[in-house]
Parts: C-alpha cells; structure tokens; sequence
C-alpha cells in the first residue's frame, strides 16, 4: 500500500518528465520553429514578403545554400569540417566559364578544344571531387586536423580560380551554337516556374537522405563521428569512409558553383565567399551536432531555409551588409550552445531513466 510522500513524489517525477519531454520536443523542433517565427516576423515587416516572386528568389537562394549544407552536414556528421566549399563554389564557376568562353588550347598542337556541355559539367564537378580528395587524403593520411587541412585548401582553390582569369570575370558565358557549346544558362534558369536548382536541390537532398539512413554507408558516417576508435574496432573503414564524404561535399560545392555561374550567365573568382558559413549555419541548425554522430538531412534543409530567410528578409528590410555578417555570426554560435544544451538534457534524461530502472528493481 503506498503513502501519501510515495504518491506525492511520484507525481512530482511524473510532472518532472513531461516538462522535460515537452522541452525536448521544443528542441528537436526548434528550427521549425524558428522558421515559421522568422516568415511571420519579415511578413509584418515586408508586406510584399510572401509574395509569390519573393518565394521564387528565396528558393533560388535556398538551392545553392541546401545543396552545400548536405555536402557539410556529411562532414559534420564524421566529426569533421569543410572550410573550402566557398572556395570551390567560385573555382568551380571559373573552370566551367572559362571551358565555354575560351575552350582549352593545346599549345603543342596550336588547336583550340571547346567542349559540350555536359563535358564541361562533368570536368567541373571533376575539380570538385578532386579538392574532396585532396582535404580527405590529408586529414586521414597526414593527420592533420579538418579545420586546417580545410583552411589551406580554401585559399588553394580561391588562388587557382584567380589565376584561372588574372582576377577577371567571364562575362555572358551563353555559348556559341557553331561550337557545339550552348545550354549552359539552362541550368540557372526554370522549369515550369520553378528554378532548376530547387529541383537539383530535391533530387540530391532525397538521394543524400536515403544514403544517410538507409544505407551501411550512412551507418559507417554516424559511427565514425559517434565514436571514431569503436567504429574502427568494429570493421568500418575509416579513411577510406571520410575521403569520400569529403570527396561528396567537393562535389556539392562544384554544383552550387555551376548554378551560381549559369544563373549569373557570368563566373566571378570572388563567388561563394564566406558561403562555407552558411553551410555551417544551416547544417548546425538543422540540428547535425558539431560534435559529430548526429544529424539529418531534413533538418539541415530546413536550416538552409532558415538562413535564407534570413538573409532575403534582411536585405529587403534594408539592413547592412555587414550586419548580416554579424548576425549570422551569432545564429551559428546560438546554435551551437543550444545543440550543447540538447546533448546535456538528453544525458540527464537518460540518467535519470537508468536510475529509475535501478529503483525499481
């Protein structure tokens, strides 16, 4: 028969569990949340904010920002970093202008080659997954830390696409019929009203998904970044594992650098500046955990999302350039102690349970 302070106490512990349930489902859900605050905050602020044009350009933007974010999140996920995504974004813009504009000459032969296409693509997106290779190879060969191995190869690949030019654009890179080389402005632009890079978005983002969760693959991805020695010990090929990862995030970098060029019909050494940072962002606050072994690839979309409305709400606010920067500065450090905060609960949670299971028996 149970006394009034065991009946108490269990009310009190039962209170206690729901709160924490309903903070943790606030946290999981935080994003969403943040989301639809954000719409409804530039809503009032910008009448012509959820118009359908606006939408349109926002989804453009989301693109180029999802499809780095799904290459970061992969990165994050291991337990590592990605710093060249900016940098590859406009050496990729660079390789793929500079194909359709000038061709490639072969001195010795004194012939120009110009390419179709989907060669060009298919060279460009090569450069991308060649710089993945280069960050994989050194962090797992040569041991060095993802932050610097990455830091390096971001002023490597922003060196090239300078030189790639003299620090010049390309300028109405739309091809020319008797070369065989045009189409590229397709890319950029829409079909059935929607942009095409919302579309590649889609289909990389479904693809990305299924691999992460579906996958022996994406289970090799979260066991490397839960626990990188166990994952070791249990078979999984590490190296090889986070080379491709970074090998993938190369080549959604190249993507994003394609659209960006043929959106522009124009390839700019500078494009994608800063850029890794809102990979990072929406990654982080789609809730992939910088500590690694946790993240998803909806969460990061909705990130992505979340830093385009951002940044579009801003801008048609009229709010500085430079305020943008620091604002987004501080969304990735506010994600990062909230992430930290989640982590903290759910051990106390899962501590409390364990002493409760004791308890009883």
């Amino acid at each position: 028969m149970k006394t009034k302070n065991a009946t108490f106490m269990e009310t009190m512990i039962g209170e206690k569990q729901g709160s924490n349930s309903l903070t943790m489902m606030l946290l999981k859900g935080r994003t969403l949340i943040v989301l639809i605050l954000l719409l409804i905050f530039f809503s009032i602020v910008t009448p012509n904010f959820l118009s359908a044009n606006t939408f349109l350009l926002l989804a453009k933007h989301v693109a180029l920002y999802g499809i780095l974010a799904i290459g970061m999140t992969y990165v994050i996920i291991t337990g590592g970093i990605d710093l060249s995504v900016g940098a590859v974004v406009g050496l990729a813009g660079m390789v793929a202008g500079g194909m359709i504009q000038n061709g490639i000459t072969l001195q010795v032969f004194d012939v120009t080659l110009y390419f179709s296409i989907p060669l060009v693509i298919l060279f460009t997106l090569l450069v991308g997954a060649v710089v993945g290779l280069i960050n994989g190879i050194t962090i797992t060969k040569f041991g060095v830390a993802p932050f610097i191995a990455t830091l390096g190869t971001m002023y490597i690949a922003r060196g090239f696409a300078m030189l790639h030019s003299n620090g010049a654009t390309y300028s109405n890179i739309v091809g020319n019929e008797a070369l065989g080389n045009v189409g590229f402005t397709l890319i950029g632009g829409r079909v059935m009203g929607i942009p095409v890079g919302a579309l590649i978005l889609v289909v990389i983002a479904v693809a990305a998904g299924i691999l992460l969760k579906r996958t022996t693959f994406g289970w090799h991805i979260f066991s490397i970044g839960g626990n990188e020695k166990a994952a070791k010990l249990s078979g999984v090929k590490v190296d090889k594992v986070k080379i491709l990862v970074y090998i993938f995030s190369g080549v959604c970098a190249a993507i994003v650098g394609i659209i960006t060029a043929s959106q522009l019909e124009a390839a700019h050494p500078a494009s994608g500046e800063t850029w890794e940072m809102n990979a990072i962002a929406a990654a982080v606050l789609g809730g992939t955990s910088m500590m690694g072994g946790i993240g998803t690839i909806g969460g990061t979309i909705i990130g992505a999302f979340v830093i385009g409305v951002i940044s579009d709400g801003m801008v048609m606010c009229g709010v500085s350039e430079f305020w943008q920067m620091i604002i987004k500065g501080l969304v990735i450090i506010l994600a990062v102690i909230v992430d930290q905060f989640q982590r903290n609960m759910e051990a106390k949670i899962a501590l409390q349970a364990r002493n409760d299971t004791k308890g009883e028996e």
